[in-house]
């Protein structure tokens, strides 16, 4: 690629790249760049928030430069308060280092080891003695720390702040400089913390890192950033079915931004998707159900995505049991009314809650939905479906 035809790759779905003539410059160079990316192991499980970053480093890496993936196995002790109302409490050395291995396992589903440095922070900023952090700490200033958003508005709230949170921003800052960073990643929400990088390299003689900021992928609700606390994700580890159900649940208007920061598709492709689904010539269903297999078969392989596909057709289109659908049998009569079975099974944690669900019309038996909570099913095998996602393989012995 040309110098234009790499910044467009590096620009795709990026808020923000301060500055882009300093990239050009460093690009114009043609040697590899060091990528920094970031990540405090601060639960065990990536969701694909998280690799919105990382589709990015893979960009760097298929231009050939070098991707440092920093576990921030030190800072993740500190906690970073980005968007914290309040302080976080500090991991403890055991669960930053068990969720660090497990990024370890997880990163290269996305990105080619052969071009990626994992570097753990503590090898260097444990180092620093009290002298080190206090000469660290006299690179910058208490009047400029507090233009961070969050902590000038707990500031004006009355709210605590404590000094170790002031840490933060510029143990990740020193990164850089000792890393000798040429750019760094992450997403809107670390400005700050990326600037000071760009601030320190500075203070310290070093050509300064370029920086870009990534969108906040928003969760299955459209509105709230995906978050495991939010319960709006899609985690990476989940099994196919899982993955392939939940990214059926997006809209319509927000699969064309997972397109555009999850998938491999050019922008030129999606384009000419979105005008066929206007014009009325392409399903948007069936859009999302190509960027639910592309996406699956990164993670699980693609004959994994491919059965999920086909499990989500026969249970969600033609009205089929998936494979794993629970079996119950029961004796006809009194236990083979709605009420009982639902209960017995499992499927429901009383008889009220099936009477409210049969109420509304979430039960389907043998394709026709059932509204009688106490007329007994006769002798033989019914197929039951409760809502979306509860199945049940019944059989009704006389």
């Amino acid at each position: 690629m040309d110098i234009e035809e790499q910044l467009a790759l590096i620009k795709r779905g990026v808020v923000e790249l301060i500055d882009e003539e300093e990239l050009r410059k460093k690009l114009l160079r043609n040697t590899p760049l060091r990528v920094k990316v970031g990540f405090d192991p601060t639960a065990p499980d990536l969701h694909l928030g998280h690799t919105v970053v990382m589709q990015k480093m893979r960009h760097f890496q298929q231009l050939g430069h070098t991707i440092i993936f920093l576990i921030g196995d030190f800072t993740g002790r500190i906690g970073d308060p980005t968007g914290k109302s309040e302080t976080r409490p500090p991991l403890t050395e055991e669960q930053v280092l068990a969720n660090a291995q497990t990024y370890k396992k997880q990163v290269f589903k996305i990105l080619d080891p052969e071009k990626t440095r994992i570097v753990f922070n503590a090898e260097w900023l444990s180092k620093l003695d009290a002298q080190g952090f206090i000469k660290l700490a006299s690179c910058y200033t208490v009047a400029r720390m507090m233009e961070r958003d969050d902590f000038e508005k707990r500031y004006r709230e009355q709210r605590p702040i404590a000094i170790h949170e002031f840490l933060y921003p510029l143990c990740q800052g020193y990164d850089s400089v000792h890393l000798h960073a040429d750019v760094e990643l992450g997403g809107t929400d670390q400005k700050f913390n990326l600037l000071m990088g760009r601030t320190l390299q500075t203070h310290y003689n070093q050509e300064s890192q370029c920086i870009l900021t990534m969108p906040l992928l928003e969760g299955l609700d459209g509105v709230r950033k995906m978050s495991k606390s939010y319960g709006n994700y899609i985690g990476i580890d989940e099994s196919p079915d899982q993955m392939f159900g939940k990214m059926m649940r997006i809209s319509d208007e927000l699969m064309w931004r997972y397109y555009e920061l999850l998938s491999e598709k050019s922008l030129a492709e999606i384009k000419t998707m979105q005008e066929h689904v206007a014009d009325g010539s392409l399903h948007p269903k069936t859009c999302k159900e190509d960027l639910a297999e592309e996406i699956i078969t990164r993670y699980h392989g693609s004959t994994a995505a491919q059965n999920a596909r086909k499990d989500f057709a026969a249970v969600f289109t033609e009205g089929a049991l998936p494979e794993n659908a629970l079996e119950y049998s029961v004796a006809e009569g009194a236990g083979s009314t709605p009420v009982a079975f639902l209960e017995g099974a499992g499927l429901v944690k009383s008889r009220s809650e099936a009477r409210r669900l049969l109420q509304s019309g979430s039960l389907t038996i043998n394709g026709e939905k059932v509204f009688d909570a106490t007329a007994a099913l006769p002798a033989g095998e019914y197929t039951v479906r409760l809502g979306k996602k509860r199945f049940l393989k019944l059989s009704v012995k006389a």
